[in-house]
């Protein structure tokens, strides 16, 4: 596998470092590969800026600092604002269309999902967005099976709310799958 480097960002509430941590996790127990996952806050808990690094691959990982993300995410106008000059040309930009308005000057191939608003539709809550993110962004790259995400969740998740998160994340395999090119 290629080494693959993510900047997940948002704000604080969202999910984004939930959403790193489980990523990351599942790569290292349950498909074997190497992962680092690091992370920084604004200045508020809730409502902050927030930013989370991933690096996984099938060798050593020596420095746990993204510089050039092959793929960043972008919950937030804020995060994009911030971010989107640091994504490696070719790169993947994956943003949520109701909170996102992206601007066609990034060397990346960008993609926009609906993703708040389908969580909203279909599951009614907004807790799970990070989830439904992670499903997009599984379906955009192949990155990890969704079934070591699944477990990951089975393992972090109260019993009550892992429908609910396999719902999200089933949801977001569909809609990254929509945008596939």
């Amino acid at each position: 596998m290629e080494r693959c480097r993510l900047v997940f960002s948002g704000s604080g509430g969202q999910g984004v470092i939930t959403a790193a941590i489980i990523l990351a996790e599942a790569a290292v127990l349950h498909e074997g590969l190497n992962a680092v996952q690091s992370q920084s806050y604004g200045a508020e808990a809730r409502g902050g800026a927030t930013r989370s690094d991933v690096i996984i691959a099938d060798t050593p990982i020596y420095y746990p600092k993204v510089l050039q993300p092959n793929v960043l995410v972008c919950l937030t106008q804020e995060a994009y604002n911030k971010f989107s000059g640091i994504i490696r040309p070719g790169g993947l930009l994956l943003t949520d269309s109701r909170y996102v308005k992206t601007q066609r000057k990034v060397d990346a191939l960008q993609r926009e999902l609906p993703m708040y608003r389908s969580v909203l539709e279909t599951i009614g809550k907004p807790i799970v967005f990070n989830i439904c993110m992670l499903g997009a962004l599984l379906s955009l790259t192949d990155l990890v099976r969704p079934e070591s995400i699944l477990k990951v969740l089975e393992s972090r998740v109260p019993a009550d709310f892992l429908e609910m998160n396999r719902k999200a994340l089933e949801l977001g395999m569909r809609l990254g799958e929509s945008a596939r090119v």
